[in-house]
Formats: structure tokens, C-alpha cells, sequence
């Protein structure tokens, strides 16, 4: 479902949250001594996929914190470009980098409380009406709540499948 299409705050929060459970259970049977593992057909290791979780959910409040203090909000972080993402990324993985899987694990839970307590601050105008925060741009198709969705349910989907490839060539090799 693409984030235009929630209807409600309750609808948005219950996708983020079941992607959640179903993204974290994927990492129960990973040893810690796998967590800085990289294959070949995957491009972050099981530890950066959580570290990018943590690094774009703290991220995407920080924008809506900064603004909210009358501060310049710097996207997508001080020092970094859109074009220039893989160095963002990287910063996350050097942040989160001597975390165990087990600390990453509880983080990772931690963090998307964090962001679903932080939606429960919102209101409806400001998750579903383009414009009421600067910080979401001046795209219509574009209200938060899609910045929600695209930074959070999208992703989570997107590295269940890339964790389960990950466990899948782990088992064959």
C-alpha cells in the first residue's frame, strides 16, 4: 500500500508496526558472529540493514523535531546530499557499528517505538495534507505520511526480502 492510500493514523501505524515484527523475526536465527557477514547478492550486511533502520527513523524525526524548534532542517542530514546517500549511509554503520546484533535487535525495537509514539504527536492534517510542514516539501503527492511509509513500511519489506536471501546463500554455503 503506498502511503497516500492510509486513510487513518491508526492504519499507517498498524502497517509500520506489523513490518516491524515481521523484519525483526527474520533476524532471531543469525549468530552474532554473522552480523558483519556480507554476500554477494546482498549489499549491507544484517547489522547495516538494522543500522540503516536506526539511521533514517532517528533522521526523519530529527526533521520534523528541527522544524518544530524553529531550526533549519538540513535534508537529508548536515554534511550530506541526496545524490551523496551511500556516505550517509555509511555514517550510520560506523554508529551503530559496536553494537551486538542482540543490542542492535533492541534498539531497533526501542527506535520504532519511538517513531510510532512520535506519530501519535501528529495530527491527521499533518500526516495526510501536503504543505503543513515545510520540511515535506512542496510535492502534492508528498504528504508525510508518505515520509513515514517510504522511511519505514517500505524499507522493513525490502530487507525482510534481502535478510532472507542473506540466511538462504548462508544455509547453502
Amino acid at each position: 500500500m503506498s502511503s497516500y492510500q492510509y486513510v487513518s493514523k491508526t492504519e499507517l501505524k498498524e502497517a509500520i508496526h506489523a513490518s516491524y515484527l515481521l523484519l525483526d523475526s527474520e533476524f532471531e536465527e543469525i549468530d552474532e558472529d554473522q552480523k558483519d557477514i556480507r554476500i554477494p547478492e546482498v549489499d549491507k550486511t544484517p547489522a547495516e540493514m538494522i543500522a540503516y533502520q536506526l539511521g533514517w527513523l532517528q533522521l526523519v524525526m530529527s526533521w520534523d523535531r528541527d522544524e518544530k524548534e524553529g531550526k533549519t532542517v538540513i535534508m537529508p542530514a548536515p554534511n550530506y546530499k541526496w545524490n551523496r546517500l551511500g556516505e550517509l549511509y555509511q555514517s550510520f554503520y560506523k554508529t551503530y557499528s559496536h553494537h551486538s546484533l542482540r543490542e542492535l535487535r533492541q534498539l531497533f525495537k526501542l527506535t520504532e517505538q519511538k517513531w510510532l509514539d512520535w506519530i501519535d504527536t501528529l495530527s491527521h492534517e499533518e500526516l495526510f495534507v501536503q504543505g503543513v510542514h515545510k520540511w515535506t516539501g512542496s510535492n502534492p503527492n508528498w504528504p508525510m505520511a508518505r515520509w513515514i511509509h517510504i522511511n519505514s513500511v517500505a524499507p522493513f519489506k525490502t530487507f525482510r526480502a534481502r535478510i532472507r536471501k542473506w540466511k538462504k546463500y548462508k544455509a547453502q554455503h
